[in-house]
C-alpha cells in the first residue's frame, strides 16, 4: 500500500510543480490575458470560435465550446463557440479526404474571416490540427494554439501559443491545458460582462 501511496502523491506532485512552472512565467500569462482578450473581440464582433484536437484535446476542445455556448460561472447569453467533434462528419470526411483533414474541412465549412480557432495538440505536431490551423489562417483567422513539448510545428502557425513546458506524457500536459482553458473562458466572460 505505501509504494500505491507514493506513486499517488508523485503524480500529485509532478502536477502540481508543473502548474507552478506554468504559473512562474510571466510571459505564459500575458499569452493567457492576450488569447482570452483576441477570444472576446471575436465574440463582441459576432464572430465565433472553433476548437479541435484529438483524443483527450478533443475533450477538451468540446468543454471548451460547451462552456462558452452554454454556461461556466455566469448566466449570461449564449457565446457562440463550435466544437469540431461531430463523428459522422469526422468519418465522413476521414473516408472521404482522409484524417489529416478533418478539421481542416470543418473550419473550412464553419470558419470566416474574423473568427478564432482553438487548435489543441500536446505535441504541437498532430498533422489533422496543423492543417486546421493552416485553413484558419487562409480564411484570415486568428489562431490561439495549445501545445506541449517544444510547441512542435503548431507553434509557427499560431498567433499566441500557450506552451505547457513539458517533455514527458501527455496527460500532464492536459492537466495543465484544462486549467488553461477555465481560465480563457472566465477572462472571456469577464470580458463580455464589462464592454
Amino acid at each position: 500500500m505505501k509504494s500505491r501511496y507514493a506513486r499517488v502523491q508523485a503524480a500529485l506532485t509532478e502536477a502540481r510543480e508543473l502548474l507552478d512552472r506554468f504559473m512562474g512565467d510571466s510571459q505564459q500569462l500575458e499569452r493567457l490575458v492576450y488569447a482570452a482578450d483576441l477570444m472576446a473581440n471575436a465574440l463582441q464582433h459576432d464572430k465565433k470560435i472553433i476548437s479541435c484536437g484529438n483524443g483527450g484535446s478533443m475533450s477538451d476542445a468540446m468543454h471548451f465550446a460547451e462552456e462558452l455556448s452554454g454556461r461556466f460561472r455566469l448566466d449570461r447569453p449564449a457565446y457562440a463557440a463550435l466544437a469540431l467533434s461531430d463523428p459522422a462528419f469526422l468519418s465522413c470526411v476521414a473516408n472521404d479526404y482522409g484524417y489529416e483533414q478533418v478539421f481542416a474541412r470543418g473550419v473550412a465549412a464553419f470558419g470566416q474571416r474574423g473568427d478564432v480557432l482553438l487548435a489543441i495538440s500536446t505535441s504541437g505536431n498532430s498533422a489533422n490540427v496543423l492543417r486546421a490551423a493552416e485553413a484558419a489562417r487562409a480564411k484570415n483567422m486568428k489562431v490561439v494554439a495549445l501545445t506541449g513539448n517544444d510547441g512542435g510545428a503548431l507553434a509557427a502557425l499560431a498567433d499566441v501559443e500557450l506552451r505547457v513546458p513539458h517533455q514527458g506524457f501527455a496527460d500532464r500536459i492536459q492537466e495543465i491545458h484544462i486549467k488553461i482553458i477555465h481560465c480563457l473562458i472566465e477572462e472571456i466572460e469577464h470580458s463580455m460582462q464589462n464592454r
